[in-house]
């Protein structure tokens, strides 16, 4: 990552809060006298001033690999940035009370990178010992929680309790036939969803009445099945012979219209 004066000059006085603003005094690197400057912490980086409505800064201290540490001064609530090496510079500074050193202390020595990356595994750490060592009954488990599963209702229980119908059903002439089912003759439970009869055993849900027929349809119901196999058996071979002969009359009359 490049930066160049105008970028750190635009970081310095853009509107993006500051971690620590106010007046220190800062000892000169050639002169021992202090000058009354204006620092802004963003971040790693405190910015100085010369005034507090200055419109670029003096000068800029990244605040990576330095120690921050009370020292002894003319001026009262001094304080060190040191770093590193023996050519490094040390920046002595000091503030105008002694809440503000505290102050400006406390955000100096947390700027860092590596101080974050400290709290970063120190609160990883204990959240691992806190998932090890939570109790069960605190609502705590050392196994992966689980899909969350809805409790299932009063009728999806009475359908667990119900025995299951065949895959096929009976048929007869083209249509189910719901009696042949294993304990459809069995007269209606009326007690509720599902039962148990004498010998314990699941009961079916009962079967919905049947629709009574007008005395029209049950008196062409009754000419047509006549309540016989061979009864139906005759009207079936009757309707054969018809289709067939109505089929013939029609591809006779099909070849007779083609030139």
């Amino acid at each position: 990552m490049k930066l160049n004066e105008r970028s750190l000059a635009f970081y310095a006085t853009c509107d993006s809060p500051a971690d620590n603003a106010g007046f220190l005094y800062k000892r000169g690197e050639r002169h021992t006298a202090y000058h009354r400057r204006w620092f802004v912490l963003k971040g790693n980086m405190l910015f100085y001033f010369e005034e507090r409505d200055s419109r670029e800064p003096v000068g800029v201290i990244v605040l990576e690999g330095c120690n921050v540490e009370l020292c002894d001064s003319a001026e009262n609530f001094a304080f060190a940035i040191r770093f590193g090496g023996s050519k490094s510079r040390t920046y002595v500074l000091a503030a105008e009370s002694q809440a503000a050193m505290e102050s400006w202390v406390k955000s100096l020595s947390r700027a860092s990178f590596d101080y974050m990356r400290l709290v970063v595994r120190e609160l990883e750490k204990q959240l691992q010992e806190m998932s090890r060592g939570l109790p069960a009954g605190c609502g705590g488990s050392q196994d992966a929680p689980g899909p969350w599963k809805p409790k299932p209702s009063g009728l999806e229980q009475c359908r667990e309790r119900l025995p299951a119908l065949p895959a096929t059903l009976p048929k007869e002439n083209g249509c189910a036939v719901w009696n042949n089912v294993p304990g459809a003759g069995r007269p209606p439970d009326t007690s509720g969803c599902g039962g148990h009869d004498e010998e314990g055993t699941p009961r079916p849900p009962p079967l919905p009445p049947r629709r009574r027929a007008s005395n029209g349809e049950a008196a062409s119901a009754g000419a047509a099945v006549a309540g016989s196999p061979s009864a139906f058996c005759r009207l079936h071979e009757q309707y054969s012979r018809e289709v067939a002969r109505l089929r013939q009359d029609w591809q006779q009359k099909r070849r007779g219209s083609q030139p």
